[in-house]
């Protein structure tokens, strides 16, 4: 697998989120889960993507079981910031260094590892200045905990001040054919400034492949309370990624995530995104979107799509 640079971390042009092997999308299944990072590894993903809120530290140990004896094979992202402790309706995000050095411990502990490849901040903090937070966080890579810092949800303005504290290697933000935000917001500071962009929800979690069927969603599935899946209007743009991916005999979802990897020369950062699954099927599926190429009539059908989605992010 090829791979790209992301503020001076070099890593697999796709990684592999794993927060959906631990929440948000049904019933855990730590066995096929375990199969799937692995599968991941030997198929060249090197970029393997987790936070200590997902499943309450359950992913966390999940990928350090999976990635034992491969240490040296992958980078390992995880991230602090946001408190659950007081209940998924009284979120606080945090950002005191006392906070964040204690977090980093849990990880690196959760995980079975001496170090964190790439540690982001998971949202801007309301409990501290993001200088502060940073500036923790730089402490940590002086003492060898950490390698490379990321941030996540940030805008221009903030990403810029955080910077300026300590190199920032990378952005993650939710970044896809119905989401592109970023682009006005933070993509002019990440050029600038070198940060490369790692994308989450490249498939729109899964809106994007057409095969998500809401009737058939298990009860705690994040997705029963996504106002842009309540939407039918919206089916419009999952029917015309379809059409296009049908005329050129490949899926859904790797034209959507082939589009994302054509980001990157349009945003002048580099561009790695990280669509998450439990099942080596889709693992599969998503990797083979490298070999896809979308022609110039492709995009120009595809990019009008961002301005047609109806209905909020969260």
């Amino acid at each position: 697998m090829d791979t790209a640079s992301l503020g001076g971390l070099t890593t697999s042009v796709q990684g592999l989120g794993c927060m959906g092997m631990s929440e948000a999308y049904g019933t855990p299944d730590w066995d096929t889960s375990i199969t799937t990072i692995r599968r991941a590894m030997d198929l060249g993903i090197t970029m393997i993507d987790t936070a200590d809120i997902y499943g309450a530290g359950h992913n966390e140990v999940l990928v350090g079981r999976a990635v034992v004896g491969h240490r040296d094979e992958v980078q390992l992202a995880t991230k602090t910031g946001i408190d659950r402790s007081h209940g998924d309706d009284a979120w606080v995000l945090r950002g005191e260094p006392a906070y964040i050095k204690r977090s980093c411990d849990t990880s690196l502990l959760r995980l079975g590892v001496d170090h964190i490849d790439l540690y982001y901040l998971h949202r801007p903090p309301e409990t501290v200045e993001i200088e502060e937070a940073v500036g923790a966080m730089a402490e940590l890579v002086k003492e060898g905990k950490v390698r490379h810092l990321g941030l996540s949800a940030v805008d221009g303005d903030l990403l810029r001040r955080a910077h300026a504290v300590h190199p920032i290697t990378a952005v993650q933000n939710e970044y896809s054919l119905w989401a592109r935000d970023l682009e006005t917001t933070v993509a002019g500071a990440m050029r600038e400034l070198g940060v490369g962009l790692v994308a989450y929800s490249p498939l729109g979690q899964g809106f994007l492949t057409g095969a998500v069927d809401m009737g058939a969603l298990e009860a705690n599935d994040a997705r029963n309370h996504l106002p842009r899946f309540a939407e039918t209007a919206n089916d419009a743009i999952a029917r015309v990624v379809r059409e296009v991916a049908e005329n050129k005999g490949v899926t859904a979802a790797q034209v959507a995530l082939a589009w994302v990897h054509s980001r990157s020369e349009r945003l002048g950062v580099s561009v790695v995104p990280i669509p998450g699954t439990k099942r080596v099927k889709w693992l599969e599926q998503n990797i083979a979107a490298l070999e896809v190429t979308l022609t110039a009539d492709d995009l120009k059908i595809l990019e009008p799509l961002g301005d047609q989605v109806v209905g909020a992010r969260f």
